[in-house]
């Protein structure tokens, strides 16, 4: 198993990865805005869970296989862009509502409209994270980099840094989610406000995938 120095090591630029503009975080960012700071937080939990696929197929050397396929890269990459040309529209799309409640009612609200989407937005992130073949790319370079075959198999290793990656990932995207979607409720209270966040989201969200549909590995 890795040192307690190179999983701090490790931590440390998982961090900063997270920290660094990107696609998820972006992703995050703007879910929370425009939807609460708890679907965004559910968001988290799906781009988690897509972490723990990509270190699995690393440490099982399917990534490397997957790295190799070309087509396997572009089929992959044009269904992400899709599915984020599909949230473009229907974030394009939603209404627009703006009810006068007292705090302690809107906050009621809130929860209860959102407790029945937040399995929705887990796999929303799940599917973001899986349709971005540069993020398991990523990991394929990323990972094996901190493990010492000196210190054991490699495969549990990489399990290791991956978990550690998956605490980054959370702490940071969960902070994101949170200050996102406290801003965003500001924001929601509004109509103005209401429609060109959604515009705005829509959007980026066609950008991101403009960027994933253009990218090579």
């Amino acid at each position: 198993m890795p040192t307690i120095q190179t999983l701090i090591t490790f931590f440390g630029v998982a961090v900063l990865l997270g920290l660094s503009p990107g696609p998820d975080n972006l992703f995050v960012l703007l879910q929370s805005a425009q939807r609460g700071w708890r679907m965004g937080l559910a968001v988290v939990v799906g781009l988690c869970m897509g972490i723990i696929v990509h270190t699995t197929a690393v440490a099982l050397g399917l990534a490397a296989v997957f790295a190799a396929s070309e087509m396997a890269f572009t089929v992959l990459k044009w269904c992400g862009a899709a599915y984020l040309v599909y949230l473009a529209w229907g974030a394009w799309r939603a209404p627009i509502s703006v009810k006068e409640e007292s705090g302690e009612q809107a906050t009621t609200a809130v929860q209860a409209a959102s407790s029945g989407d937040l399995l929705r937005m887990v796999m929303r992130g799940v599917v973001m994270n899986l349709t971005n073949p540069k993020v398991l790319i990523f990991f394929l370079a990323f990972l094996p980099q901190f493990a010492n075959p000196a210190l054991g198999p490699v495969a549990p290793q990489i399990f290791a840094f991956g978990a550690v990656f998956i605490v980054a990932t959370f702490l940071v995207f969960g902070a994101i989610a949170i200050f996102s979607g406290v801003f965003g409720r500001l924001l929601l209270k509004s109509a103005r406000g209401q429609f060109w966040l959604n515009k705005i989201t829509a959007l980026v969200f066609v950008g991101l995938a403009v960027k994933l549909a253009t990218s090579q590995r």
